[in-house]
């Protein structure tokens, strides 16, 4: 199960440009987790230094609809998870043949990108003789972003943050957070990385799962609606990097947030997780804000 690919991996599976994201779109669609629509979605994309990424929808039974990970969603996640930093091209499809434009969900999260009027989105429909990419600006004229609301200097998505959080109880962080075996200090060190600008509130979730930890961070959306929390995130981690691992093998998750927020993750998380990993031991961890910066 591969969901990240060099430049040469992806050469090998002849891709050497936009053109031939296609190629991978079969395997994209293979690793789908759709049990309740039974409608797989997979998504390609291309990075500014050649890297291919793949993006898949993941659904969760019992749970309402608007937990779904929709597959553009999961692909600029696990670009950021991956410290990648712009999104070039994307392609994407539910048929393999047929590609067509992000649902207006994925347009809007896309927005988040500095470079998103930038991004060029295949549409392809053989029997119409449909073959060319689109910008999202030209799919989304009148956008509602980022611009509008923070200042030109903000930091935005895939692009380097610190949120400068620091765990409210002295507990003994690891030197290196990001690569420990902790769920408190990989918690942690995601809930650094979060990207909530607009509430002020980030959080980030580590889990374990056969010994291995996944983190994820909270991704916000200038419209709100479509922003990513923490659990949803670390879940991409699972599935891109958790071999098939289901998620009621998942033993442990810890959250990290910090306390008496507007934007509160913990009664979501904990509701999400009763469904899916109703064996996995829950904790919350809370955290403040330094003046470092």
């Amino acid at each position: 199960m591969k969901f990240v690919y060099t430049p040469s991996e992806a050469a090998e599976e002849g891709v050497h440009g936009p053109s031939d994201l296609p190629k991978l779109i079969d395997k994209a669609m293979s690793l789908a987790r759709a049990p309740v629509s039974t409608f797989k979605v997979g998504a390609v994309g291309l990075t500014s230094s050649g890297e291919v990424f793949l993006g898949v929808n993941v659904e969760f039974p019992n749970l309402p609809l608007h937990h779904t990970i929709h597959a553009e969603q999961f692909l600029v996640t696990n670009l950021a998870l991956n410290s990648m930093k712009k999104l070039t091209h994307i392609a994407v499809s539910a048929t393999g043949t047929i590609f067509g434009a992000p649902c207006g969900h994925c347009r809007q999260f896309y927005q988040e990108m500095r470079n998103a009027p930038e991004i060029e989105i295949l549409i392809k429909r053989p029997k119409d003789g449909i073959d060319e990419f689109m910008s999202l600006k030209s799919l989304m004229p009148e956008r509602f972003g980022p611009d509008s609301i923070l200042p030109e200097d903000a930091s935005l998505l895939l692009e380097q943050r610190d949120n400068s959080l620091v765990l409210s109880d002295p507990e003994e962080i690891c030197s290196d957070p990001e690569d420990c075996s902790h769920t408190k200090c990989r918690a942690l060190a995601a809930a650094n990385k979060s990207y909530a600008p607009y509430s002020k509130c980030p959080s980030g979730v580590a889990l374990i799962c056969g010994g291995e930890v996944y983190k994820g961070w909270y991704i916000e959306s200038v419209a709100y609606n479509p922003s990513l929390g923490p659990v949803e995130a670390a879940l991409v981690d699972f599935v891109a990097r958790g071999g098939g691992k289901e998620f009621n093998e998942i033993t442990e998750v810890v959250l990290v947030e910090m306390k008496d927020v507007k934007v509160s993750q913990e009664a979501t998380a904990r509701t999400f997780l009763d469904k899916i990993a109703p064996k996995c031991d829950f904790k919350v961890l809370h955290c403040y804000k330094t003046n470092k910066n």
